[in-house]
């Protein structure tokens, strides 16, 4: 006999007030990388939008080019006593369920048949699913939380981790150029608080590629950059994007990417093809022609070339849909799971997955050329 008790009504002797989940909310970015969305990582906005915002295949559309701002640290613990005020709401009403706490599909759909608004709550929704998948992972949003006064970063982290004891790992994206700036006995302080992982936007070790697109940063700025933050403790994602040196550039966007890796040698490196966006420089540019996308099999090869030269410890991921290269059978070429190929050791194997790809037509693989212009500005 299931002895789980329903609710009786919104609120009663044996019931529950939803209504009151439905008054909570806090404020959540727009973006997260792949990874954190996939742990179903808790969201805390610690700064607004991009400080730098004039990557040209990027120029702030992600932030709908709202100007940066720093948030008062009052200001984000306020999010945070929400988030947690939220989380404890889930558990009660899992518990006058009978499910003892757990969190499961059976609590969310209770909640939503006698509040169906909260199925339109990002905040609702980003706790419940948090707590769903463990509550272990935190992402500090936005686009360059250590651009924070350092005290105030730390006082951020700490009052997150108190306040959510359960949390294992708490990441933010970072630029090279902030890490670069921060004191060695900085990052530690950060790296003793809590964070964990950084994700910074390599995109190339090319510095002829790196001022043409307007990153704000040098291909030594970024080993210096890597190198400090893996001294200070912290695990090291560098983002690079295939195809950003195009036809013309492909040869030295590859050595020269293959390089700086191998002078971080990062805890992963993930690959995020690049495509332009409309309403960007880089998508003008290509427009007007003056920039020639490559084919998948010249992506391929251009990966080819800087795998082969790599001599890292990393993990290589390919954890975007972007990465669409297929199979004869029609199955992807890589796995796009979080963790990828662990280098050296599965390093011949990507470069014989590489040499299958090729092996296929191009009609096979995702062709960014016929694709570009059609992504949401």
């Amino acid at each position: 006999m299931d002895d789980r008790r329903h609710l009786t009504d919104s609120r009663g002797s044996q019931g529950y007030d939803m209504k009151k989940l439905s008054t909570y909310s806090f404020e959540i970015g727009a973006i997260r990388p792949p990874s954190e969305g996939g742990s179903y990582s808790l969201l805390i906005r610690a700064t607004r939008n991009c400080p730098w915002n004039r990557c040209s295949f990027c120029y702030g559309m992600s932030y709908n080019h709202e100007k940066f701002q720093l948030r008062a640290v009052e200001e984000i613990k306020q999010d945070i006593q929400v988030a947690k005020a939220i989380s404890d709401e889930i558990k009660q009403v899992s518990l006058q369920l009978g499910y003892a706490g757990q969190i499961n599909g059976a609590v969310r759909a209770e909640i939503i048949q006698r509040e169906p608004d909260l199925r339109e709550s990002y905040s609702f929704l980003t706790v419940f699913n948090w707590l769903r998948f463990g509550g272990h992972t935190a992402f500090l949003q936005d686009a360059d939380s250590l651009i924070m006064r350092t005290p105030e970063l730390i006082e951020v982290i700490k009052y997150l981790k108190e306040t959510f004891p359960s949390l294992q790992r708490i990441t933010s994206y970072a630029r090279g150029k902030t890490i670069y700036h921060k004191t060695p006995e900085e990052l530690k302080d950060i790296r003793s608080a809590g964070l964990n992982r950084l994700h910074v936007g390599l995109e190339s070790g090319d510095d002829e590629l790196l001022k043409h697109f307007d990153k704000g940063v040098t291909a030594e700025q970024h080993i210096i950059a890597g190198r400090k933050a893996k001294e200070a403790g912290f695990e090291f994602s560098a983002y690079v994007m295939p195809g950003l040196g195009g036809c013309a550039k492909s040869e030295q966007h590859a050595k020269n990417t293959a390089r700086v890796l191998n002078e971080i040698d990062p805890h992963y490196i993930r690959l995020r093809p690049f495509i332009p966006r409309p309403n960007t420089p880089s998508f003008d540019e290509y427009q007007m022609g003056g920039f020639q996308l490559s084919s998948p099999h010249e992506r391929l090869r251009e990966l080819k070339t800087m795998i082969a030269a790599l001599t890292v410890t990393s993990r290589l991921c390919f954890d975007h849909m972007m990465n669409a290269w297929h199979k004869e059978s029609g199955e992807l070429l890589f796995t796009q799971d979080y963790e990828g190929y662990k280098f050296p050791e599965e390093k011949e194997r990507t470069l014989e997955l590489i040499e299958e790809g090729l092996r296929v037509s191009e009609s096979m693989h995702l062709d960014v050329r016929n694709i570009v212009g059609m992504l949401h500005p």
